[in-house]
């Protein structure tokens, strides 16, 4: 007697969903990569440092710090300007330099 194997569809379909579900997840991971500042917040300079802070919006940064220059500004940290700005600072006339490690 020969018998054939034939696909279990409830085997496939749990097999299917269960990827989706992964893919998903992962998916979902890469688009949400931690913020550099909360909602209602953007991040600004410590000058001469590669330190950082998040001011509310509206609001001016305070003293020691300053505004990241126009299309410089990180928004994910690991993103491009965050890592930039790890090795990189302004100076008190608003030049960037290299900071040394």
């Amino acid at each position: 007697m020969r018998t054939t194997s034939r696909p279990r569809p409830l085997r496939a379909t749990a097999a299917l969903a269960a990827c989706g579900a992964v893919f998903a997840l992962l998916t979902s991971a890469c688009s949400t990569a931690d913020a550099v500042c909360s909602g209602g917040e953007y991040p600004v300079l410590y000058v001469g440092s590669t330190g950082s802070a998040c001011v509310k919006d509206g609001e001016e940064p305070p003293k020691g710090y300053a505004r990241y220059p126009e299309g410089k500004v990180p928004k994910h940290v690991d993103d491009k300007w965050w890592t930039y700005w790890n090795e990189h600072s302004l100076d008190k006339d608003g030049n960037i330099i290299e900071v040394s490690q």
